[in-house]
């Protein structure tokens, strides 16, 4: 049966000759592998932009249950981004958090609270004209919730805290094992953690970013895995410096 949905693109890699693969988190069925016919033939070089990490796409495809290879029939960008392309910053975040969300969500469900935060968190990044060198701490930061892993940090008053990496609390004193955060990094953590996209009001310099999202990508590899030796990390750093 046919279904028509929106969809944001994480990643694609080539099936054939003149063909592709591409996972697509989609607003209806969750994460999904579609099959793209002829996408990399001449006649078909156009698009190639709907495929771009975290394009927000419409599609019309095949849907069966528990079949692993989904049939596309048509695919068109449901919002065109004016920003994200061109802007090479952007573009770095953009290609990190495709790899980010790739490596995290597995769900082959419906899960629209978490589509609805992914679809308008990627657009705010798109209109962001200033202030989105840290989009990717708070995206991060936020996404834990719908992962089921948030951070729990109430109650916490004083400075000298310490990040419990392995139990996702705050703490006063120092864990009795290695998996924590120092209280610098604890405290500039919380900051991204109450910080939104649009007024973010962070004043975070290149070494507090980094030490972030150190933090935040050894508490995803604890609690999900997989999330070592990021392809996008090295070229995020770079533009981001």
């Amino acid at each position: 049966m046919l279904f028509t949905t929106k969809g944001i693109v994480l990643h694609h890699f080539k099936y054939s000759e003149k063909s592709v693969i591409a996972k697509i988190y989609t607003e209806k069925f969750g994460l999904q592998s579609y099959i793209l016919n002829g996408v990399r033939s001449a006649k078909s070089k156009n698009k190639a932009v709907y495929l771009q990490p975290l394009s927000l796409v419409e599609i019309n495809a095949n849907y069966k249950e528990k079949k692993g290879l989904q049939q596309i029939k048509t695919i068109q960008l449901a919002i065109p981004y004016n920003s994200v392309p061109f802007n090479i910053g952007k573009t770095s975040i953009a290609f990190f958090l495709a790899e980010i969300l790739y490596k995290s969500i597995k769900e082959e469900e419906t899960n629209y609270t978490l589509f609805e935060f992914l679809y308008n968190a990627l657009q705010v990044l798109d209109l962001k004209e200033t202030n989105y060198a840290d989009f990717h701490l708070i995206f991060m930061a936020q996404l834990c919730h719908f992962l089921g892993i948030p951070p729990q940090n109430k109650g916490i008053d004083s400075k000298y805290i310490y990040f419990d990496l392995q139990e996702g609390v705050f703490l006063s004193y120092q864990p009795p094992h290695q998996a924590y955060t120092d209280s610098i990094t604890s405290n500039l953590l919380i900051e991204v953690l109450n910080a939104n996209f649009e007024n973010p009001n962070l004043s975070l310099n290149y070494s507090d970013r980094k030490k972030v999202l150190t933090a935040l990508l050894e508490y995803y590899n604890l609690h999900l895995s997989n999330f070592e030796n990021l392809k996008s990390l090295a070229v995020l750093e770079e533009v981001l410096s």
